[in-house]
């Protein structure tokens, strides 16, 4: 629309503004911006002379005779401005030239009104963005021919837009571009320059009114044309033209009003100087004075007569249009100021039927209406006086303004809880106990603000109103009397607690009360003194049950004060502590720190006989896996040696562990008779009873000295000679058989004092492990997995023990798992864990269908896994073990590759050479179990993996080394060495087996060739030369590509940009394709230059053409050429070794071929 004014843009602004161009018809013609059509450029000589009284005129004549206007701009042009030409262009220049430019105004106006009118009008039409033309003529036909003139059309041919009104006395024509009506104009430009620009538009209109107030505002001539200016343009279809014509109109409107006020002030000063002449005597009454007030007095009356109509012009022609505009910012604009309207001048707008407008906005779409209306009538009641109009507005949008508590727009919801604030503090019977119920549950609002306005009604209506301090007892001290309030506001808040039923939600509700009732949550003495009253000596006790929330309270006042209010679903964001919030947060820390460690000895010494006999009345109860654990751990805490309580706890321990011992020994004494299990089904319920107690303890405390082992190691003798026993009466013995060994083991160093002990020690760890082993091949599933999960645990712990056991003094002997028992774990990892989703599905049930299911599955199978994991780790079980895991590691990589992924990288800590040899062995045993298949001629089955799954494995081992390759260069030599040996030992070359049976390995091989530096390939490829000629390395037939194809990728180098797969391109000649052939499968899949997997045995010489390099053929001497090697027999020599200097590389060093030798 305007761009903003520079001095090139202001001057051409002062070139172009055309005057009136008044003629003996009336007609004027005025332009607002840069428009310059034809007819406006051949008057404008014209105009320059007629333009006596114009604007320009006038400023000149201003600044020749140093008139306001004229030193408001020299004080701008001392800054370097230019001088402003237009009402337009000093209103922007800001506040401080406005009261000038409305006096220079005024008095053009007084001199010839007509100019100074089209000024003002000129005025509007460029704050509203217009480059455009006005033109306008005297009034002078008949009503009809007016109306029939008021249109607003639009030309398409010339792109131009017109629209004729009624200003009276004018009829004015604006005519403007068809791109006005883009959105960009001065109210929604960006930018500082147009931010100030709506304050001080406003604020020419104030004071526009201002200064006219006392003379032209009354000529019935200004006003009249200006209402109906603004009513006609904020009619408009232009936004620009409606949304800024509806500011200036409600801003009109408003500052008519001071006017209006102003009279009602003088027509109270008059009427009370009226008052005081009639009442003097007869004789001292002056009548023509008394005449002069009345007649000031009907003339001011007339004069806000005439005010209020203009107001009730405005209200009706332009707001009654506006306020329900398609545009928000309209809607908001109206009932901002409708509401402004309301408080100054509430005799004539606070009424019913301008009310209805504010709460019928109220259920607009857009929160910013609705959040004006809010905002309105927070001030119309924070008014008392006002406060009786409002009744039936009450009564009649009381229910929108509580259902808006829950408006989706969080700020609507605060601003409207906080009018029904101040609502229920002036009008108490306008919300009754059911709203104030439905207002009361936003404490526990997520949001913040929401939960913290609402902690205000809470406390304003519950918490310190009177009803709580009448009750109180008289005579009584300052203390006992903030003791007695304390109790009754704490009852009240109790209460409220309890009836809403949401008893998970403490912290909430005291961070929604933290703001306003801090005071009451942070006096921790009289909270603290309420739970240490004695029930026998006080009248006003407090219940069980609200002991307990007072104890919920008090932590969650504690932690408010130490951390703040970060809740999960409150904090959006992390919220920046102020110095005076954390000096008040230090020394709130200070002061509860120091009451309660005064206090909170009292509170456990009272709590903690109560809490032991109420925790053995539950362990009398449950058996609940969970619950037993969590008493387990609560005796654990409270009998440490570290503990204050030590002493009370442990003779209750001890005495509850006691009675399950013995009453386990009696059970079991007349249950095993002769080496069987004679229990029926009720003693089976007590024994299993008993025994899952002791289990859970003994899980977390040392119990040997009651024996457990002794007493629960016949059950599993029992159970593995005779059979017989219960599932979970075996699952719990193993249990607790196991946790007797583990603590033995822990125990090791103090109670290991003579060779005696440790042989016994030895042979429980040795029986144990031969009955877990015996269990392996249980029917019951849970069984064996239990047995799995205790072997591992008691083996690991073994390990720990001998690491670091003194061999100065008596400590556990070696025990070494035998090669059964080895052979057994393993495969129950092969069987239980790696397995398909079929045999899922029938081991375990239709449970398994289910997500909870699947989850629960997958959680045991990795426990059993992990298990195993860390007895390779521990160096329990032999490294090479770990081979038999590796393979799996892409098939079940979503479920277990973490695990297996870690293991990896434990054992090559452990020993990079052995885990080398781990991986090659895991690759080989594939491999060879592939080629098993292949051989025999029938289809793979399920269990076998595919070449290119083989291959996608190597490359994921290969990833495993990382990028520093000095590190993995002894491990990386062994894997080339004995995949080497691997493809060509014993092998002899004949006719009827012209290549090795498994030199399709080199292709899985090759995927570890780019961890190796460039001096180690080199290497690597001599290595290879002594099995193989170089003739036989050049050789193009179809059973040497595997071959080639690892002599691409050890010759392959980053310098040169190639990969493998473009060597064999360049170097192999084109070979028939695999649609019409059926080749061998022991070698199935290689990467292509295409990026397919097909096999390197399968490529003929007439499916790849020879490429060979030109550099090599141009730029090499034949002198410096090597020559060829001839066919030979190969070298079939024991296999020499790659050795790796020991020798630290450092990175900044240049690797040399020489840091690397060949052992021949």
């Amino acid at each position: 629309m305007i761009a903003e004014p520079t001095v090139t843009s202001r001057s051409s602004v002062q070139n172009e503004n055309l005057a009136v161009d008044a003629n003996f018809s009336g007609a004027v013609n005025h332009t607002v911006g840069g428009a310059g059509n034809e007819n406006s450029q051949k008057s404008l000589r014209g105009k320059r002379r007629a333009r006596g009284g114009s604007e320009n005129a006038k400023r000149r004549h201003t600044k020749v005779t140093n008139g306001s206007l004229g030193r408001a701009q020299n004080r701008h042009l001392k800054h370097g401005d230019i001088e402003a030409v237009t009402l337009f262009e000093v209103v922007t220049m800001g506040r401080s030239a406005m009261q000038a430019v409305v006096d220079d105004w005024i008095e053009a106006y007084i001199t010839d009104r007509d100019s100074g009118l089209l000024d003002l009008i000129s005025f509007f039409i460029q704050c509203s963005g217009c480059k455009g033309l006005v033109t306008a003529e005297m009034f002078q036909s008949r009503q009809d021919d007016v109306m029939r003139k008021m249109v607003e059309e639009l030309d398409e041919g010339s792109g131009l837009q017109y629209k004729k009104f009624l200003a009276f006395p004018w009829i004015l024509t604006v005519t403007w571009p068809m791109d006005m009506d883009s959105g960009e104009y001065p109210l929604t430009m960006s930018g500082p320059y147009w931010r100030r620009f709506r304050g001080e538009f406003c604020e020419f209109v104030s004071v526009l009114v201002t200064q006219c107030q006392y003379n032209v505002i009354f000529d019935s001539y200004l006003m009249d044309t200006l209402i109906s200016l603004l009513t006609e343009l904020s009619d408009s279809r232009v936004r620009a033209f409606r949304h800024t014509c509806t500011l200036a109109a409600m801003k009109l409107l408003s500052s008519l009003i001071g006017v209006a006020l102003s009279l009602s002030v003088s027509i109270e000063n008059s009427q009370r100087l009226g008052e005081v002449e009639r009442t003097k005597t007869s004789g001292r009454r002056n009548s023509p004075r008394l005449e002069r007030i009345h007649r000031k007095t009907t003339e001011l009356q007339d004069r806000r007569v005439e005010i209020e109509n203009m107001m009730d012009a405005i209200f009706k022609g332009v707001f009654l249009k506006r306020y329900r505009d398609v545009l928000p910012e309209i809607r908001s604009m109206c009932m901002e100021e409708l509401a402004v309207w309301m408080k100054l001048y509430s005799p004539v707008f606070l009424t019913d039927s301008y009310l209805k407008y504010m709460g019928w906005m109220m259920h607009d779409k857009l929160p910013d209406v609705r959040l004006k209306c809010v905002l309105g009538l927070q001030g119309l009641y924070g008014d008392p006086l006002l406060l009786p109009k409002l009744d039936l507005f009450n009564s009649r949008f009381k229910d929108r303004m509580i259902s808006m508590t829950l408006d989706k727009d969080h700020e609507v919801a605060v601003q409207t809880l906080r009018l029904l604030t101040l609502i229920s503090q002036s009008a108490d019977e306008v919300i009754n106990p059911e709203d104030y119920k439905q207002l009361f549950q936003l404490v526990y609002s997520s949001h913040r603000p929401l939960a913290t306005t609402a902690g205000e009604l809470l406390y304003t209506r519950l918490l310190s109103s009177p009803t709580q301090t009448s009750d109180l007892r008289e005579g009584a001290n300052e203390q006992d009397t903030h003791t007695q309030l304390t109790t009754a506001r704490v009852r009240a808040l109790l209460h409220f607690y309890q009836d809403s039923e949401l008893h998970q939600h403490v912290v909430y509700l005291v961070d929604s009360l933290w703001d306003c009732a801090g005071a009451m949550l942070k006096d921790w003495s009289s909270l603290t003194s309420l739970l240490l009253q004695d029930p026998s000596t006080q009248d006003a006790d407090l219940s069980a049950g609200e002991q307990s929330l007072v104890v919920e309270l008090l932590v969650a006042s504690v932690r408010q004060a130490v951390e703040g209010p970060l809740l999960a679903g409150r904090s959006t964001c992390k919220k920046v502590v102020s110095a005076r919030e954390k000096k008040s947060q230090v020394d709130d820390c200070g002061r509860l720190t120091e009451h309660f460690l005064k206090v909170l000895p009292q509170l456990l010494i009272k709590a903690l006989s109560g809490l032991l006999a109420e925790m053995e009345a539950v362990l009398e109860l449950h058996t609940d896996p969970a619950v037993l654990e969590a008493a387990a751990r609560s005796y654990l805490s409270l009998c440490g040696e570290e503990s204050a309580w030590h002493h009370l706890a442990r003779p209750v321990r001890d005495a509850v562990v006691q009675c399950w011992a013995d009453r386990l020994a009696a059970l079991l004494g007349d249950t095993l008779q002769n080496g069987n299990f004679t229990a029926d089904e009720e003693k089976t319920g007590e024994i299993l009873s008993t025994l899952k107690k002791l289990t859970a303890f003994h899980n977390a405390q040392d119990l040997s000295r009651w024996g457990l082992y002794e007493q629960v190691f016949p059950l599993l003798s029992v159970e593995i000679i005779h059979g017989g026993l219960p599932t979970q009466l075996t699952v719990e013995a193993l249990q607790c058989v196991s946790y007797s060994v583990l603590w033995n083991l822990n125990t090791s160093r103090e109670t290991l004092t003579s060779r005696e002990k440790a042989v016994a020690q030895r042979s429980q760890m040795r029986a144990l492990c031969e009955k877990c082993l015996r269990c392996l091949s249980h029917n019951d599933q849970s069984v064996k997995e239990q047995a799995f999960l205790s072997l591992c645990d008691v083996l690991t712990a073994h390990n720990y023990q001998l690491q670091v056991w003194d061999p100065s003094s008596y400590g556990p002997l070696l025990y070494t798992p035998d090669p059964k028992l080895q052979r057994a774990l393993l495969a129950f990892i092969l069987e239980h864990v790696f397995t398909g989703a079929e045999y899922d599905s029938h081991s375990r049930g239709s449970d398994v269908e289910s997500g909870e299911g699947r989850l629960e599955e997958l959680h045991r199978r990795r426990s059993l896994l992990a298990g195993y994991c860390k007895l390779i780790v521990h160096g329990v079980l032999e490294m090479s073990m770990a081979a038999d895991l590796f393979k799996y590691y892409m098939k079940y990589y979503n479920n277990f590759g973490d695990i297996i992924k870690e293991t990896l990288s434990r054992t090559r800590q452990m020993d990079k050479i052995e885990s080398a040899r781990t991986l090659v062995l895991c690759l080989q045993q594939l491999f060879l179990r592939l080629k098993q298949e292949q051989d025999s001629g029938v289809t793979c089955s399920s269990g076998v993996q595919t070449f290119s799954s083989i291959k996608e494995l190597a490359r994921r081992f290969s990833l495993t080394f990382g990028w520093d390759q000095t590190k993995s260069r002894e491990s990386l030599a062994l894997i080339h060495r004995d995949g080497i040996e691997f493809v060509f030992q014993g092998f002899v070359q004949r006719a009827e087996k012209p290549s090795p049976p498994y030199l399709s390995y080199l292709t899985i091989l090759s995927e570890f060739s780019s961890k190796l530096l460039r001096p180690d390939k080199k290497i690597v490829y001599t290595y290879l030369q002594r099995y193989v000629s170089e003739q036989t390395i050049s050789n193009r037939e179809e059973c040497w590509l595997p071959l080639i194809y690892y002599r691409a990728s050890l010759l392959a180098t980053g310098a040169e940009g190639e990969d493998a797969v473009s060597f064999i391109s360049s170097d192999t000649l084109k070979q028939p394709s695999l649609a019409n052939r059926s080749r061998s499968p022991s070698v199935r899949h290689s990467p292509t230059a295409d990026g397919d997997m097909r096999s390197p045995s399968a490529l003929t010489s007439t499916e790849t053409k020879v490429r060979r390099p030109h550099k090599a053929s141009s730029s090499t001497s034949p002198e410096d050429r090597k020559p060829e090697v001839e066919l030979g027999p190969i070298v079939r020599e024991p296999p020499p070794t790659i050795v790796i200097s020991e020798e630290p590389f450092h990175a900044n060093e240049e690797l040399d071929v020489d840091t690397v030798e060949v052992d021949l």
